[in-house]
């Protein structure tokens, strides 16, 4: 018989763990007192984007693994649910500012080469050809723009309806919204919470002693257009994020606001994204705005996932693991940490890298 998990959060990581159990024999539940995506994995944007090709790390290179697992992974999962998760790899357009910023950039393509494996492309183009081939006007004051095939996109909602999806396929429970109360946890289980969940253990960990929070939410807000590229790659652009989706909408973000008043309240922040990209790409100027969304995601302290084994003195104990922090590269990074979460809490395999451990965090 397979083993149990229980797993807490019907977010990002929270299902993308569930998955990865469930596919190798786990008998999985998962228990959410507000629903499927509803903190941060229900946002619009669903830019799965690389580090840089430089300074190489441990985040980075989890990231990269995680960034070609993709393709795989959510084919899986489509096939599997029946549903569309909005996947596609078609990589992203970056202007470049000046002569600095090309020589730095033709700088990484030649360090991508190697660190990327072959696997994906880092490349200085002139924006014209871009435009020829993708269809994005896009203003560059050099006329060039790197663009990289490694980048992807996924619609946040349903790729988190699909993961559910899928679980339940497999025989997956869920206890969501007044049935989380009544729940019974068994076996291990895995603390994927979010925001909420990583304030909530700062909290703890500052009641025990620690000198400095783990963890934080930080605001983001975001919006969508009705502008259909959604065969087009992903720009990043005067510091925004512009994604186009499959069901033929364009997803703008985000800010970055650790001040706030309201947690998920849209406002004059959101205001003002809205007017720098329709000023970065005029082409967007008169698309009707058709969804508004904030929120906050879960940022840990050391700015990477913290993943593993959840301390007593921070909610846990024996057969208590952790998997928050995902920020805003959560989803890219989901592969990646179901497949390390699902060998530590069924196997005993620890492969969890420097920097992504609960005490990185202190």
């Amino acid at each position: 018989m397979g083993a149990d998990v229980t797993v807490r959060g019907a977010g990002i990581f929270g299902l993308a763990i569930g998955y990865a159990c469930a596919v190798r024999g786990a008998r999985v539940q998962v228990i959410d007192p507000v629903g499927i995506a509803a903190g941060a994995s229900g946002g619009l944007v669903g830019a799965l984007a690389p580090h840089v090709p430089e300074n190489w790390n441990a985040k980075k290179a989890f990231q990269l693994e995680s960034l070609l697992m993709a393709d795989a992974f959510w084919a899986q999962i489509a096939a599997l649910s029946g549903r569309d998760p909005g996947y596609a790899r078609l990589g992203r357009v970056q202007p470049l500012a000046d002569a600095g910023a090309v020589a730095l950039a033709r700088a990484r393509g030649d360090t991508a080469q190697t660190l990327w494996q072959g696997r994906a492309e880092w490349r200085v183009v002139p924006v014209a050809k871009l435009a020829q081939e993708t269809g994005w006007a896009v203003q560059s004051p050099t006329g060039l723009a790197v663009f990289d095939s490694l980048s992807a996109r996924i619609n946040p909602q349903p790729a988190c309806a699909a993961l559910a999806a899928a679980i339940a396929a497999l025989g997956g429970q869920f206890f969501l919204g007044s049935q989380a109360a009544a729940a019974r946890p068994k076996g291990v289980q895995v603390w994927a919470t979010g925001a909420q969940g990583l304030m909530d253990m700062s909290a703890m960990a500052r009641a025990h002693g620690a000198p400095r929070s783990i963890g934080a939410g930080v605001k983001g807000q975001a919006l969508s257009l009705a502008y259909n590229a959604c065969s087009a790659p992903q720009l990043f652009i005067d510091g925004l994020h512009v994604v186009p989706q499959a069901n033929g909408t364009t997803a703008i973000g985000s800010t970055t606001e650790r001040d706030y008043t309201s947690p998920t309240t849209t406002d004059a922040a959101l205001d003002e994204l809205l007017g720098r990209v329709r000023v970065a790409m005029p082409q967007l100027a008169q698309s009707a705005v058709l969804a508004r969304w904030a929120g906050l995601r879960p940022r840990s302290q050391s700015r990477a996932p913290m993943l593993g084994a959840l301390p007593a003195d921070l909610g846990g104990g024996v057969g208590h693991y952790v998997a928050n922090g995902g920020f805003k590269i959560g989803f890219g990074m989901a592969p990646k940490v179901a497949e390390v979460m699902a060998d530590l809490v069924l196997e005993g395999r620890d492969t969890i890298p420097v920097g992504f451990r609960v005490s990185d965090n202190f």
